[in-house]
């Protein structure tokens, strides 16, 4: 699951890797269309949530044809949502720029890609679900190779198609976003192939191809807080973005870059916290509550381990790391100042984010919703726009809301999780 999770973040750097070769406006839209793609992982990991807690609870039971009923009802609710999501990207792309704050600049350099983006971004959320289920059976190694895959045709796709190499065009900003969605979708395709493989924990066959109303519903009020949940903690950045456009493009520039730098780090952490909440399922099926426990902190210690490693390189080698990214001196040094500031709370994130992706785990998604409402809406938010606005730090003040929201995160799902309201829950 972390290198699962690496992998994803992969795809976080390698766009605004050869993107920043084309300015601070198209390393801006990127920033633009990715807080907007927000709302999309919040849909796509709520219903992954639904997914990985049923399939994991079924499989502790040792009930597989109960997984594959379940595996079933999360493609059909994922394929139903990316249609939907895509459609709706396509037709509003350049007035969602416009109301992110993008400038002139932006909106001609851009548009394409957020059409783009938008529009195929159902493969991001059929690449979450459907990995969602061989993790909650505990085939990781499947949706590993699935990423691989998508990331290898990205990566080499993308320098193609951005800067017209060989025989390809030279589209620029929108290349990028063109080797994405292909490479995601090629992704999607692989993974669908494993899910009615025979052989695997979960594997779907012919008379598994069928609405299961009952089931269905259980998992989308399942999703539904998960979506909820989700939306809340990823819809925050489209405020926290829309406060650094009120400082420029560079400024704006220079923080999605570090930015894709802490999401690089981060997301292989999610990898140890979706081990947790598979653990935690599975162990919970088998009615064994204190093995469960004993998954979620150790797993919490050796991710704080990791991360806290990981923190010290970025704050002693911020520059230099952004450098890689960009040599805009305005864009380099904001990049730098917020990886050293957000980086200095990584031994608090690993705890947070590995215990509130537990709870998910257990069936519990109450709990992260109202904790995620609480300190990413009432707490970070008003935060960041009073420091940003009312005091000399400015931009610096966004990235110090972004460190005490996570820290205060971690310390909250700590203490609730203590109190054991997870061991109750049926899923």
């Amino acid at each position: 699951m972390v290198l699962e999770m690496a992998l994803e973040s992969v795809f976080a750097v390698t766009d605004v890797f050869f993107v920043g070769r084309l300015g601070a406006a198209a390393v801006a839209t990127v920033g633009l269309t990715e807080s907007w793609l927000a709302l999309l992982y919040a849909l796509a990991v709520g219903l992954g949530v639904g997914a990985t807690a049923t399939v994991a609870r079924r499989i502790g039971e040792g009930d597989a044809q109960g997984a594959a009923h379940a595996a079933v009802q999360a493609v059909v609710l994922g394929l139903a949502t990316a249609v939907l999501f895509g459609v709706c990207g396509v037709l509003a792309a350049p007035h969602l720029l416009k109301i992110m704050g993008a400038d002139a600049g932006v909106l001609a350099v851009g548009t394409t890609y957020a059409r783009v983006m938008l529009g195929g971004s159902g493969t991001i959320l059929m690449l979450f679900v459907i990995n969602a289920v061989f993790r909650g059976a505990g085939d990781a190694a499947i949706a590993m190779r699935v990423l691989w895959l998508a990331n290898s045709i990205n990566i080499l796709l993308g320098p193609c198609l951005i800067f017209g190499l060989g025989p390809f065009p030279r589209l620029g900003v929108t290349g990028a976003a063109i080797a994405t969605t292909i490479g995601r979708g090629t992704g999607v395709v692989f993974a669908i192939t494993r899910l009615v493989r025979p052989g695997h924990r979960v594997s779907i066959k012919r008379s598994d191809i069928r609405l299961a109303p009952a089931v269905m519903w259980r998992m989308i009020k399942l999703s539904g807080s998960g979506v909820l949940q989700m939306f809340i903690g990823t819809a925050s950045w489209i405020g926290i973005v829309r406060i650094m456009s009120l400082f420029g493009s560079s400024a704006l520039a220079g923080y999605t870059i570090g930015m894709r730098i802490v999401v690089f780090a981060l997301l292989p952490s999610w990898g140890l916290s979706n081990a947790a909440a598979t653990m935690m399922g599975q162990s919970l099926g088998a009615g064994r509550p204190e093995r469960a426990a004993r998954a979620v902190w150790l797993t919490a210690f050796y991710d704080c381990c990791i991360l806290t490693a990981v923190g010290a390189v970025f704050m002693l080698a911020a520059r230099p790391i952004v450098g890689i990214f960009t040599t805009d001196p305005t864009v380099l040094a904001t990049g730098a100042h917020c990886l050293r500031i957000i980086s200095a709370g990584f031994p608090f994130y690993a705890y947070g984010m590995v215990v509130t992706q537990s709870f998910n785990g257990a069936g519990d998604t109450r709990t992260p919703t109202l904790l995620n409402l609480a300190v990413f809406w009432l707490w970070e938010i008003p935060l960041a726009y009073v420091l940003a606005r009312f005091t000399p730090l400015g931009p610096s003040g966004v990235f110090v809301s972004i460190a005490v929201a996570f820290s205060t995160l971690a310390l909250a799902s700590a203490l609730l999780f203590r109190r054991g309201r997870w061991r109750t829950v049926n899923v």
